[in-house]
């Protein structure tokens, strides 16, 4: 499918980029290049395939949930610039 200048300086006014003429002439050339691939791989026969959502194997990517003592209170709160009633103190935000 081959691209007018019309349609590709419709394109970049869409995309409101200012081209040359020599920069429409390429993205004309390459612009036709990909709906021509986007053509032939319309035509591969695909009823075979049984459709997918992805093709890699499915596992999760979260670690085992496992208890673990923490850190002590007075060793959290040691680098606070505040601290009260073993608390972080902060800023109000709300009135």
């Amino acid at each position: 499918m081959s691209l007018t200048f019309q349609e590709v300086q419709h394109i970049a006014e869409l995309a409101k980029l200012e081209l040359t003429e020599a920069e429409l002439a390429r993205f004309r050339e390459q612009l036709s290049a990909v709906l021509d691939y986007a053509a032939d791989l319309q035509k591969v026969d695909t009823s075979a395939i049984p459709p997918t959502a992805t093709v890699l194997p499915l596992r999760t990517v979260l670690r085992e949930d496992t208890v673990k003592p923490s850190l002590a209170r007075e060793a959290l709160l040691a680098n606070a610039p505040e601290a009260e009633a073993g608390c972080f103190r902060v800023p109000a935000v709300l009135e």
